[in-house]
């Protein structure tokens, strides 16, 4: 049960790394600036599965009380993939601030 939440949250995760691939695509004129997009994709990838995993030894196992299991067992495997996509999305955000950053210093010292 531990990778449940990867194995949910990776279809997701795969069509995001391909949008900014895709989206990034057109910018994309150097080997450096590929390079840099392959990276940025990869770690995003590594956090997320890093989040995700730390998630799921974070959250507390519920206790079976006197009316039955309490509520709340189901975010054994919620917060896990809230975690990872939280990860995942910080890095791609970071990645793609610092991609517009490279892509107008480049415009500028074309011009």
């Amino acid at each position: 049960m531990r990778y449940l939440p990867l194995l949910l949250l990776g279809p997701w995760l795969v069509i995001l790394a391909w949008a900014y691939w895709a989206v990034g695509k057109r910018f994309r004129r150097t080997w450096q600036l590929k390079l840099y997009d392959i990276t940025v994709i990869l770690i995003a990838l590594g956090v997320a599965y890093g989040g995700a995993l730390v998630a799921f030894d974070d959250i507390a196992i519920q206790n079976v009380g006197s009316f039955g299991r309490e509520s709340g067992g189901i975010w054994k495997q919620v917060m896990p993939a809230l975690y990872g996509y939280g990860a995942f999305a910080a890095v791609m955000a970071v990645g793609m601030a610092v991609r517009w950053f490279l892509g107008r210093r480049e415009s500028t010292r074309e011009r």
